[in-house]
């Protein structure tokens, strides 16, 4: 289980308990010499890994161990797993022994990387074997593919310090700290620079795989995207953001910009703001009626709208609206944001958003406290102060193991309907439910994200604006019912006029496959006739069915929606 010592009320500033959302950098300080400095052997192989496996081999943990316990839950406490054993690996060859062993005793696997999956894939009845990643968590640069090399385990943080500190360079991935790199970038990656720099796996040059053929024999793969062979190109793809858990064990991937040349490893991923904006304000809800929290929503929409393409000069702006359900006369509406402090007229467009978000809305802006029990006051952000691009996503990134929680997810093309309006206005000021950690939280999207076409990756949501998370928390597992049944019925509302669930058309274009929400496969709370799959893969998901035939015919990785054999 993913330790964080940050406290709970950084843990959600940006994107709740386990959500994934941030930012990352690049400079040219380093000299040419100390480019290997994470590691001696910077162009490690898998050749390499497998001799130093000769002498070290992978750790096995049982019931009767002390870490047992903490290696069977994730993040999320709704999940506890009893498996046969879990297997610690440090190398690529251990993980290919452990994936084999497996095999071998037909015994039923998952992987865990950084622990945050909201749902039950790694962590449930069935599993017998868990492969923890957390021994692998290495970020260097790799000159044999020019490159550079993240492990499967390395935390979201550990990715940025390394890249940044010693390389200056970044990935526009998630805020939450603690989230692991195996199944973060393989969904697709995004965060405060997204709009910026694109989705993470924007800039995924290779990726090693631990894949199981027909005859149930697990070897290491490396696919890349100057792969030549169709299959090969098919694996590389299929981690474009077809999540994890589908087609094999992740070991490492390598990153490098698509456009990138030469050798300078300072210069093949993109570069943060040296100084950013870092912005919280809040809207009182015990002064927000129906018509201004109407208002405020209109505004949202029609700001993302208008400023989401991308050559927009909003670009470096990526603002968090935290609709956080009215609890108590407390309560606040969250408005966070962060943007480049050194593109031309910062403040003015600063300045300019903030007004067209507030027009109208007869609100009185005013310093965010949040709820007590979990946010962190942050009354020294009421004015936009700048800091330096690493201190503001350390301080900004956080996460907390310790609640319950469920999860939903949506896109948005435009702003929203509405009908959409009074169904969040509604069930967030219910007064049958109350709940100071239940919100929706609606994020900035587009700008570059939006100039990639939906086949290239397998993301296929290339043209929304806005993405919106729904999330709720508890610490009492006999309250279980009544949260759930909260937050499918706010969904399920929200969305009553497609079936109860984000179908794409001209507002809606489905859900992320990183926030998995098993009730899209579930006739009760989706009465649409579109399935799971394409709401996360639209017209990806023939070519991911193709991936898995080919690299997991015996489908060893699966889960409860993962990809389907064709």
């Amino acid at each position: 289980m993913a330790k964080n010592d940050r406290s709970l009320g950084r843990r959600s500033l940006l994107t709740g308990a386990a959500a994934v959302a941030g930012g990352a950098a690049v400079s040219s300080a380093l000299p040419a010499t100390a480019q290997a400095a994470p590691r001696a052997a910077a162009a490690t192989t898998a050749a390499s890994a497998a001799e130093a496996a000769a002498t070290t081999d992978y750790v096995t943990v049982s019931p009767t161990d002390p870490r047992f316990p903490d290696l069977v839950r994730g993040t999320n406490q709704r999940w506890v797993a009893k498996p046969d054993y879990v297997r610690l690996v440090t190398t690529t060859a251990q993980a290919v022994r452990a994936v084999q062993d497996a095999v071998s005793a037909n015994k039923r696997l998952t992987v865990r990387s950084g622990g945050h999956c909201y749902e039950d894939f790694v962590f449930n009845k069935d599993v017998q074997v868990v492969i923890d990643m957390s021994g692998m968590t290495q970020v260097y640069y790799d000159s044999a593919k020019n490159a550079f090399a993240v492990e499967g385990g390395a935390s979201n943080l550990q990715i940025y310090e390394t890249l940044y500190k010693l390389y200056g360079v970044t990935l526009p991935a998630g805020s939450c700290a603690s989230v692991g790199a195996g199944g973060h970038i393989s969904g697709g990656g995004y965060g405060l620079l997204s709009r910026l720099h694109g989705l993470t796996v924007d800039h995924l040059y290779g990726v090693e795989v631990v894949t199981v053929d027909k005859n149930g024999t697990a070897k290491a793969v490396v696919a890349t995207r100057d792969s030549t062979d169709a299959n090969l190109k098919d694996l590389w793809w299929a981690h474009t953001g077809g999540g994890g858990g589908n087609f094999g064990l992740i070991t490492r991937y390598w990153l490098r910009s698509p456009g990138a040349t030469g050798t300078d490893p300072t210069k093949l991923l993109p570069k943060p703001p040296s100084e950013v904006f870092v912005h919280a304000t809040a809207f009182p809800w015990k002064d927000m009626t129906e018509a201004s929290f109407t208002r405020l929503l209109q505004n949202w929409g029609a700001w993302h709208e208008k400023n989401s393409a991308p050559d927009s000069k909003f670009n470096s702006l990526f603002g968090l609206l935290k609709l956080n359900q009215k609890a108590s006369d407390n309560a606040q509406i969250a408005l966070l944001t962060q943007m480049d402090a050194t593109v031309p007229d910062a403040q003015a467009l600063l300045d300019e958003y903030l007004a067209a978000i507030s027009a109208g809305v007869g609100v009185t802006r005013q310093a965010m406290t949040l709820r007590s029990g979990e946010h962190a006051a942050m009354p020294q952000f009421a004015k936009p102060r700048t800091l330096p691009w690493y201190i503001a996503t350390d301080y900004l990134s956080g996460g907390n193991p310790t609640l319950y929680g469920k999860y939903k997810s949506a896109y948005a093309r435009k702003g929203f309907s509405v009908t959409q309006i009074k169904a969040m206005y509604k069930h967030l000021t219910r007064t049958d439910y109350s709940n100071g950690d239940a919100l929706v939280q609606i994020d900035s999207y587009g700008g570059r994200i939006n100039a990639v076409k939906p086949g290239d990756t397998a993301v296929p949501q290339r043209d929304s604006v806005l993405k919106l998370q729904y999330q709720t928390y508890w610490t009492d597992p006999a309250e279980e019912a009544k949260h759930l049944a909260w937050i499918r019925e706010f969904y399920k509302d929200v969305y009553a006029e497609t079936g109860g669930v984000p179908v794409p058309g001209d507002i809606n274009d489905g859900c992320y496959v990183n926030y998995p929400d098993k009730d899209l496969g579930d006739a009760a709370w989706n009465t649409s006739s579109t399935a799971w799959n394409s709401l996360y893969y639209k017209d990806n998901y023939a070519r991911l069915q193709k991936a898995k035939a080919a690299w997991d015919p015996k489908d060893i990785f699966r889960h409860a929606q993962s990809v389907r054999l064709p």
